[in-house]
């Protein structure tokens, strides 16, 4: 089991916020061997603590860092991998959502890379309750596929 209140990776944190904005940069480029990219205290002092964490206990699994790189690759358009990422709770491809909202009968069909109403294509769910509604809601809990807090589904 890893030991998480280590003194040594104690010290180092608490070490940053003593040090000079030079000093940051030092350690930065120490840890990252490159220059600092920025001039922001903040950025520095999160970026070298998450850096002298992960030395210490480890980064990111592997199946961590495919599930992030599939997801970059999907926000960047890319089409690079076979597999992509979609949601456990979305229904099966085809699959026909009916809602009435205020007397109107609203129908949206899950497809492979989103959702189609009223003719056009969506990422989310809670887009389409936010055009049907215009207010913000859980799209899930909006088309009864989540129930909401406390009560059944």
């Amino acid at each position: 089991m890893q030991n998480y209140d280590d003194p040594q990776v104690l010290a180092r944190l608490a070490a940053l916020k003593t040090m000079t904005m030079p000093q940051l940069r030092q350690e930065w480029e120490k840890l990252f061997d490159a220059a600092a990219p920025n001039n922001s205290r903040p950025f520095l002092e999160q970026r070298l603590a998450h850096r002298i964490q992960e030395l210490a206990f480890g980064g990111l699994s592997k199946p961590i860092i495919r599930t992030l790189d599939m997801l970059a690759d999907e926000v960047e358009g890319k089409k690079v991998r076979k597999s992509v990422i979609s949601d456990p709770r979305n229904p099966i491809i085809g699959t026909r959502l009916i809602r009435d909202w205020k007397g109107t009968e609203h129908t949206v069909v899950v497809a492979k890379d989103g959702f189609d109403w009223n003719g056009q294509r969506y990422k989310s769910l809670s887009a389409i309750a936010k055009s049907i509604t215009g207010t913000n809601w859980n799209g899930y809990r909006f088309f009864g596929l989540r129930a909401a807090e406390g009560g059944a589904r």
